[in-house]
């Protein structure tokens, strides 16, 4: 499946995220893991061989935990966004910072809590303009992208625009913090060169996951 990427004019998203080919077993994407150089090991000599996020965080689980809250009452805290929503926005900017691993992995949550699946997703990174969100997602969605660029790129016009389409502080703030905490977080997975898989069944397995962000995480130490 191919996705692309458009908030004003973006280039194709398999080009906009650098994903390096995986081998092929029996017709389906490999679960090789690989960077976005194409390596299979990170960086760094991490202690286990989970891809992206998850090995930094067995690597450094004090850090962890925080980000882990943080990541917690942003994407499924009390909201009058939906889980879904917000996971969309996780996963568009992560689409636009290019890095993979953020970006299949929130994109396989927005599509198991939004009605219309990864249907939904792919429209969203083909064309933001006409894809069927409503105005007000659209709005947030245009403010995340201006974030990913840059804080200062977010214009007054743009709230302005968002409040006109139902969009509270609340959600206008929410949204800024969600970019730029996924900003963070991309540059954190890509700039130690962790590994990822490019199959999309990895991610969904993940995604039907009901507990939160930091139950996963404690299970996953105490595992460890």
């Amino acid at each position: 499946m191919t996705h692309t990427v458009t908030p004003t004019a973006r280039p194709n998203v398999a080009e906009e995220l650098s994903i390096v080919p995986s081998p092929r077993q029996g017709g389906r994407p490999g679960r090789q893991h690989t960077n976005h150089r194409g390596s299979t090991r990170p960086f760094i000599a991490l202690a286990t061989d989970e891809p992206g996020v998850r090995g930094l965080f067995r690597f450094r689980p004090e850090a962890a935990l925080p980000l882990n809250q943080l990541v917690d009452v942003l994407l499924r805290g009390d909201s009058t966004l939906g889980r879904g929503e917000r996971e969309l926005i996780a996963a568009y900017v992560s689409a636009l910072n290019r890095c993979r691993f953020c970006f299949h992995t929130h994109a396989a949550f927005a599509a198991v809590r939004l009605p219309e699946g990864m249907d939904l997703v792919d429209r969203v990174l083909a064309d933001l303009d006409t894809a069927p969100v409503t105005p007000k997602i659209r709005a947030l969605l245009r403010i995340a992208a201006s974030v990913q660029r840059g804080g200062r790129e977010v214009t007054e016009e743009q709230v302005a625009t968002a409040r006109a389409e139902g969009a509270t502080d609340l959600e206008i703030h929410d949204t800024v913090l969600i970019a730029a905490a996924f900003c963070m977080f991309n540059r954190y997975v890509d700039g130690l060169g962790t590994v990822a898989s490019d199959d999309p069944e990895h991610y969904l397995e993940r995604a039907r996951l009901t507990q939160g962000y930091v139950a996963v995480l404690a299970e996953a130490l105490a595992a460890g």
